[in-house]
This record gives C-alpha cells, sequence and structure tokens, in this order.
C-alpha cells in the first residue's frame, strides 16, 4: 500500500480532503441562480423549524444541557427564547428543520437534505457576528451565510452524486457532518491546514447506521440525526482551530482507513472489491451544480421518493373518497429507490414509521385528498382505520425506465403511477407523475406555492406582526445578504 508523504516526511492528507478544502477556501460564487434558490431555501428551511415547534416530541429536546445557563453572544433557535452556545444551538437548529422531513432534499446515487447544515452556519455565524460587534468589528451578514449554504449543499451533493452510502448501511448524515465541519471551520476563520485536519476528523468519526430508518426500527432519530451531525461539525471544527492535528490518510490508510472499515461492502453477498474500485468517484468538480438543482418540498411533508406518489393519489381521490370497500387492489410503480427505502407493510408503530412508508402516503392522500404532518400522528391514525385497510391492497412494483431515469443526471426524475382497481373489473387511469412540484423542471410553478408554504408555517408561530416582518426579511435579495446576521436572527426569535 502506498503512502504519500512531503518532503519533511509528513503524510500527505488525501486528495478528497484537499479538494474539499480547496473548494470552501477558494471558489468564488458567480451564480445569480444559486444565489437566488438560497434564498428560498433560508426561507423554507425555517418555515419547516417554525412548523416543527407545535410537536413536543421534537421541541422536549431542545433547549440548554444545564437549565437557566446563559452564554454571552450566544446563538439563538429560531422560533424559541433558546441563546446557547453555538454546538447545542447547531444541534437545535438542525433538529427543528428536519423534525417533520419537509425541508429541501437531494437524490443520487445517496441521498439526504443538505439543509440540514444550516444548523451549523446559523448557529456559528450568528454567535461570530456578535462576538465581532462586541469587539468593535465588521458584524458577519446573510451574504456570507447563503455563501455558506451554496458552498455546504454542493459538498453534500456532490459526495452523493455516484457514492451510495445507504448501500453498506451508513447514513446519509455522514455527508452532513463532513460538509458542516468544513463550513464552520472556514467561517471561524480556518486556514487550509485547520481545515484539512477538521475534514479528516469528521470522516474518522464513521458515521451512524441507517438502521433507524428502517423496518423494525425506524424512529425519531431520523428526526434529529442531522442536527445532531452540523453540531458534531461545529464542535470538530472549533477544536481544529484550536490545533488539534488531522488524520490525513482517514480514507485510504489500509486496514484502519474509511474505505477499509466503512466502505467495503459492495453488495448483499459481502463481497469486497479493491480499494481503487472502492474509493469515493466524483462525475463533476465541486460548483454551485446542488443549489441550482435542489429539490423542494412543496405541498407534503413526506419522504421525497414518495412525493410524486402523493400527488398522483391526490388526483384520483375523488374517485376513491367513500369506496374502501368497494377497492380491490391500487398499484403504485416506482423506481428502485423508493422500493428499497420507503416500501413497507405492517404495523407502523410511530410518526417517523409512517412517513416512511410509501403505502401509508399512498393510502392517506387517496382516502384524504391531502397529506399534513399531523396525519402521520398517533391520534389520527388510531382514528381511521380506513388507512390500513386501503394500505393492505396497495402493491408496489418498479418499473425500470423509472429507476433508470431517476440516475440520469439530465433528467433526475422521481417518477411514481398510481391506479386504482374496483370490484367488477373497472379501474382509474393510471395517474403518472415524474416530475415532482419542487423538482427544477418545475420551478415556475412551485416557487408561488413555496411562498405560501412559508406563509402557512409562520403563521403556525408567530403572531401577525412579527410574521409579517420576519416575511419581509426575504423580499429583497441584495437587503437580505447585506443584513447583518444578528440583527436577522434578532426578528426570528419569540
Amino acid at each position: 500500500m502506498r503512502t504519500d508523504s512531503d518532503q519533511t516526511g509528513h503524510l500527505i492528507y488525501d486528495q478528497v480532503i484537499q479538494d474539499i478544502a480547496d473548494y470552501v477556501l477558494n471558489f468564488e460564487v458567480y451564480s445569480n441562480e444559486a444565489w437566488q434558490t438560497a434564498r428560498y431555501c433560508l426561507m423554507d428551511s425555517l418555515g419547516c423549524a417554525f412548523l416543527s415547534l407545535g410537536f413536543p416530541e421534537c421541541t422536549k429536546l431542545l433547549g440548554p444541557l444545564v437549565e437557566g445557563m446563559v452564554v454571552p453572544n450566544g446563538a439563538r433557535v429560531p422560533g424559541t427564547q433558546f441563546c446557547m452556545d453555538p454546538v447545542k444551538a447547531a444541534w437545535d437548529i438542525g433538529c427543528t428543520i428536519r423534525w417533520l422531513d419537509f425541508n429541501d432534499t437531494w437524490l443520487a446515487e445517496e441521498w439526504g437534505h443538505p439543509s440540514d447544515n444550516l444548523g451549523a452556519i446559523l448557529a456559528v455565524c450568528d454567535f461570530l457576528s456578535q462576538k465581532r460587534l462586541s469587539a468593535g468589528e465588521e458584524p458577519l451578514t446573510m451574504g456570507k451565510v447563503m455563501e455558506a449554504m451554496i458552498k455546504a449543499y454542493e459538498i453534500q451533493g456532490v459526495l452523493a452524486l455516484q457514492n451510495s452510502f445507504n448501500r453498506v448501511g451508513l447514513d446519509h448524515v455522514l455527508l452532513v457532518r463532513v460538509a458542516s465541519t468544513a463550513i464552520a471551520t472556514w467561517l471561524m476563520g480556518g486556514g487550509r491546514e485547520e481545515l484539512l485536519a477538521a475534514i479528516s476528523q469528521a470522516w474518522v468519526d464513521g458515521s451512524a447506521l441507517r438502521t433507524y430508518r428502517h423496518f423494525p426500527n425506524t424512529g425519531s432519530r431520523k428526526s434529529w440525526a442531522a442536527g445532531d451531525a452540523s453540531a458534531r461539525g461545529v464542535l470538530l471544527a472549533d477544536m481544529a482551530m484550536r490545533g488539534e492535528m488531522g488524520i490525513p490518510t482517514v480514507l485510504t490508510a489500509k486496514q484502519w482507513g474509511f474505505y477499509d472499515v466503512a466502505f467495503s461492502k459492495t453488495n448483499a453477498d459481502q463481497v469486497i472489491k479493491p480499494l481503487e474500485e472502492r474509493q469515493f468517484r466524483f462525475p463533476r468538480r465541486f460548483g454551485t451544480y446542488v443549489m441550482e438543482n435542489i429539490l423542494f418540498k412543496i405541498s407534503f411533508p413526506a419522504e421525497f421518493h414518495g412525493q410524486t406518489a402523493c400527488e398522483a393519489a391526490i388526483v384520483l381521490h375523488p374517485l376513491v373518497r367513500g369506496r374502501v370497500q368497494d377497492t380491490e387492489r391500487v398499484v403504485v410503480t416506482t423506481h428502485e429507490s423508493a422500493i428499497r427505502i420507503i416500501s413497507k407493510t405492517g404495523p407502523l408503530s410511530n410518526p417517523a414509521d409512517r412517513d416512511h412508508c410509501l403505502q401509508y402516503i399512498v393510502a392517506v392522500a387517496l382516502l384524504f385528498g391531502d397529506l399534513q404532518a399531523s396525519f402521520y400522528e398517533d391520534e389520527f391514525h388510531q382514528s381511521h382505520p380506513e388507512i390500513d385497510e386501503l394500505r393492505g391492497k396497495i402493491t408496489v412494483v418498479e418499473d425500470g425506465c423509472y429507476s433508470k431515469d431517476y440516475l440520469d443526471p439530465d433528467k433526475r426524475s422521481i417518477a411514481n403511477g398510481v391506479q386504482v382497481f374496483f370490484k367488477g373489473g373497472k379501474a382509474t387511469e393510471n395517474v403518472v407523475v415524474e416530475y415532482p412540484l419542487g423538482h427544477r423542471r418545475r420551478r415556475k410553478e412551485g416557487i408561488p406555492l413555496l411562498l405560501k408554504k412559508f406563509h402557512s408555517n409562520l403563521a403556525a408561530r408567530f403572531p401577525s406582526g412579527q410574521a409579517e416582518k420576519i416575511l419581509a426579511l426575504f423580499a429583497d435579495q441584495q437587503q437580505l445578504q447585506a443584513m447583518p446576521v444578528h440583527l436577522f436572527m434578532d426578528k426570528l426569535v419569540i
């Protein structure tokens, strides 16, 4: 095994780590589309956080570890009164954004939610902005926040394009930790050496297992795992800024590196490929591609692979309403990733289990013509036994073309078809939706509804006067970018 060293004998960092560090330090964002989309992502993510604060299972996890603790220049958690150290604030912000599975999404060989990185970004920027102000220096602006978003999205998304962590049982929040670590270190003023050290530490942490997203262990950890990863990124960044050493060959080291330890299982037969065939693949360089092509969850708080199925089922709702007994079967035609992640039968034990069930999503949409976050709750589920009755009649099948187009970089479709067959031989049409409302191909149609979603989420948390002031923050791109972070965050506290 070859190990590269520089002229002084020190190990050279793995190329992936160098590429991430150099991108963060040197890339200039010139894409107007990326800047505009970052504004919508920030708006939407905060709206998701505000909506989550109405759910006690989320809010019970928030707040300082020591009750009553006061942190000078502490980072605020939007929608609350909490003001804490940046690590716990990042945890809380990330948790609230992610709780309802309603924030933006990225789908490729790996999946994830790039807005999960906002936990680290907002917490660090709010803290640093106030700290600079108290020292008589210029505070950070929201332009820095959006630049950090664009870069964090890109790191997470490009790593996900052709590298499937889920196939080896690892959870996508690993990519949140890597991106958050890199961006937090940069925001804190880290140079190349600090970035290299911090990013390497993020990889050596390994990753959470995906077991909490799948039967029979699906549970609420999937709603706070990203906040946990983002907070870890802040902690690792702080350690690097204090001079903590890195681990240069954390990915490629023989036997002990990430590729050998965590990225070696390639299929169900446990076949291990040579190292050079297991190293990460990058079909494109880091730029602004991910932000420009991000997927918004506009209409439904549901796992993204089921968004178009929900949309199709709602079209059929008028034909199915009140006809559960007359329904013989429902066929959902989908892509391979949806089957692997969210197709499940049998009992569903909690809201997290239900929002990751394609059959539940389709059954609810057919029956009620809508899908809201509250529809996953125990009370709603128990009050409507017809959901499970209809769910038991649903068959999920793969369409090879849907699976192919899902991975096609020129399409990135997330297609689903829904058809209902009634007793006596009659059937509905097969309603197929190829691109969800939040897809880049439907931006013109989607943005007005994204704004409507934000209005609704604001109203769920703030009195009308404050909600209007928050809405006004996003009215002008240039004014928002120029606004000091601490003043922006001032507007979001209760």
